[in-house]
């Protein structure tokens, strides 16, 4: 990846229980988020709950990118211990996402650098992600950071009593 200077103005930092409220509204401000998150207020306690244990696990944290004192984009970045690799622990980023008046400013291209800092910093010798197959313009833009569709990923949802699980 190509270390680009994050924009003017923008900082990073380990994201606040108040926070949430932003949080949320950028996971929703997208085709795929509206249709699974809740924007309510107050936050719904299934958010918190699931923030409070975050917070609590020093292998996980929530990060946002900071513009003029507001939340412009976000991030979770979870350290996973594995035995592949030699024992190597790796970095997951997940929920990835750019308020969408501020997308084109490369904010995005900056926090997933800050996410690879950290985890180089934690030691960890592969960062990886997923993303939905319907997300084109993600795909781009993670290719261009020198990510690489090495693998599949699959998913089971668990609360999915349609099929038969036998």
């Amino acid at each position: 990846m190509n270390a680009t200077p994050p924009p003017d103005r923008l900082g990073f930092r380990t994201a606040r229980r108040e926070d949430l409220p932003s949080i949320l509204a950028l996971l929703a401000d997208d085709p795929l988020g509206a249709e699974r998150e809740r924007l309510e207020d107050p936050v719904p306690d299934p958010y918190v709950r699931a923030f409070s244990a975050i917070e609590a696990d020093p292998n996980q944290e929530v990060i946002v990118a900071e513009r003029d004192g507001q939340v412009a984009g976000v991030l979770q970045l979870t350290f996973i211990a594995s035995l592949t690799w030699q024992g190597s622990t790796r970095a997951l980023i997940e929920g990835v996402r750019v308020a969408a008046a501020l997308r084109g400013l490369r904010i995005g291209e900056a926090l997933v650098g800050e996410a690879i800092e950290r985890a180089r910093r934690r030691g960890c010798r592969i960062v990886q992600l997923t993303t939905d197959r319907s997300r084109t313009d993600a795909h781009r833009f993670y290719e261009r950071l020198g990510f690489k569709a090495t693998h599949v990923g699959m998913k089971l949802h668990l609360d999915d009593r349609s099929g038969d699980f036998h």
